[in-house]
């Protein structure tokens, strides 16, 4: 028996459409009389095709109702009973569609499509090793088996062996060049495992196959993203929305590539087509914010990041992008507000502390912004610009050698900044290491010779050290 197919209506009818409406017809006539519970009506094969119809156009419902009637008729057929796991299954009742296929299997326990079916049950209930067991099962039924083998495949990548994966995969295009869904199963391995080139490759092979697959366009497009080609991805997400123009996803990220490559309005106008198919879509709303703030149109960012909060008022992403431009505009306790909100919902941001640190200072809580300077650097060690503000503000505080020591972490870290240099020069001084801080000065004129005039006019009274200039000149 052939499963979800109808047979011999060629014969019956002499072009398609006729042939689909006078179907229709019997379909009804026959669906209202077995709900009625019409004795008569006990026709296997009419009730098998009726099955097919619903499975075919989706009507998954509809499909097991029939099936089920179809059940009290033969009730020892394995295929049918296969076939009934297949509609549960696609009604995601995949514990219900595993008992299907037991019944299956104890009517016909050497039937491959039976195990990979009841493997794909199986996998779609977490149940990864069982299936990989019922796929095996199969292979050894029939080792020529593509279907087990590429659902083997499926498994090992949802448990996130994708190098296991990626052999079976590559072992099935091998001998079948055009299996589509192979080559793009391979460049999701591919890009799983972080080699964007041959995960580029894969889904070009599964475009040449399936040139109208929006899906994986939309792939293809997030890979040459992360490969920083952003007009191509551009592309790919364009070929994508022509084939599907409601794909809120690729709107996203194709203005997430507009936003990498500087085009902050044309970002801002795929960002609103995001919110068009949902309106409530917040990082689109949040990078809206984003893009308006880089662009210096803080109103209208702090409008976004507004909406964002009203939807989630737990949005640490947009009380920091709304304080930072309520910092922009001066507004500091507006600003301030918002940035201890976003800390209280995340303490361990490094991001956050500097700029809570840089917004005290400019608020004149100098000892305050040192607190969270040191915190930054605890969080975030290798961060030589914020040992370097530590220990510039120590400097102003004449906490002499406490910011002589964040000074040197920040020189340990990148020894070719001219400004940690310089600041480190005036510490020393202060200190009374003249030969240190001479021999900083002149690590810092050659680094940025311009630093030398701004030295001079904060300092015009040191050049009067007797050995000063001599000593710079070596």
């Amino acid at each position: 028996m052939r499963l979800f197919e109808f047979d011999n209506y060629e014969d019956d009818f002499d072009d398609a459409p006729h042939r689909r409406r006078d179907l229709d017809d019997e379909l009804k006539e026959l669906k209202e009389k077995l709900k009625a519970g019409s004795g008569d009506i006990t026709n296997i094969e009419a009730l098998d095709e009726i099955v097919s119809y619903y499975f075919e156009n989706e009507k998954y419902e509809d499909a097991l109702h029939f099936v089920d009637i179809l059940l009290t008729y033969i009730p020892y057929s394995a295929d049918t009973w296969l076939r009934k796991g297949m509609i549960l299954n696609n009604l995601q009742k995949h514990e219900e569609a595993l008992a299907s296929y037991e019944k299956a299997l104890c009517l016909n326990p050497v039937d491959p499509e039976v195990l990979i079916n009841k493997g794909i049950a199986l996998d779609n209930l977490n149940r990864h090793y069982d299936a990989l067991d019922c796929f095996d099962n199969a292979l050894q039924i029939d080792p020529n088996s593509e279907e087990a083998l590429y659902n083997k495949g499926i498994s090992l990548e949802k448990m996130e062996e994708f190098e296991e994966a990626v052999k079976i995969f590559q072992f099935i295009v091998e001998g079948n060049p055009d299996h589509k869904d192979a080559w793009y199963e391979l460049g999701y391995c591919y890009d799983s495992l972080n080699k964007p080139e041959d995960s580029l490759r894969c889904y070009d092979e599964h475009i040449r196959c399936d040139p109208y697959n929006y899906n994986a366009w939309y792939n293809r497009g997030i890979v040459l993203n992360r490969m920083g080609s952003y007009s191509k991805s551009i592309d790919s997400y364009d070929m994508a929305l022509a084939i599907k123009e409601e794909f809120p996803a690729a709107w996203y990220n194709k203005g997430n590539a507009y936003a990498n490559m500087g085009r902050l309005h044309d970002a801002i106008s795929c960002y609103k087509q995001t919110l068009r198919y949902d309106p409530k879509d917040l990082p689109a709303l949040h990078n809206i914010g984003n893009a308006y703030e880089e662009l210096g149109q803080y109103g209208e960012a702090i409008k976004n990041f507004d909406q964002v909060l009203k939807l989630d008022p737990n949005h640490c992403e947009s009380y920091f992008g709304r304080g930072s431009c309520y910092d922009s505009l001066q507004q500091y306790r507006k600003a301030l507000r918002d940035y201890n909100k976003a800390l209280s919902l995340s303490r361990n941001c490094a991001e956050l502390w500097y700029a809570k640190a840089d917004l005290l200072y400019n608020m004149g809580r100098v000892r305050d912004s040192v607190i969270c300077y040191r915190i930054v650097t605890k969080l975030d060690p290798q961060n030589h610009e914020a040992w370097f503000d530590c220990g510039e503000t120590l400097f102003e505080l004449r906490y002499y050698r406490q910011a002589l020591k964040a000074l040197n972490r920040s020189i340990e870290l990148n020894g070719n900044w001219a400004d940690a240099f310089l600041t480190r020069a005036k510490v020393q001084f202060a200190l009374h290491q003249a030969d240190e801080a001479i021999e900083s000065l002149r690590i810092c004129f050659q680094l940025d010779p311009e630093k030398r005039k701004e030295f001079e006019k904060e300092f015009p009274e040191i050049p009067s050290l007797g050995h000063l200039a001599s000593l710079l000149k070596r």
